[in-house]
């Protein structure tokens, strides 16, 4: 249950910061709240892809020692 709660906060947090960061250059509520959308969105499905790119500079480190 707890890091239910960690993970919704983190996602407020980003959602929360996206939507303050479009907010302050656009001055427009809409496209802050698409930004706010958008950028939990985009984090889910590139985070897989960075950890495999990690995952896989770390293997061939691993390999060349």
């Amino acid at each position: 249950m707890l890091l239910l709660a960690q993970k919704t906060s983190q996602v407020g947090l980003h959602m929360s910061v996206a939507f303050g960061i479009t907010y302050a250059f656009t001055g427009s509520l809409a496209t802050g709240g698409l930004a706010a959308i958008l950028e939990p969105i985009c984090n889910v499905l590139l985070l897989p892809l960075h950890d495999r790119m990690w995952g896989k500079l770390r293997h061939t480190k691993l390999q060349a020692q």
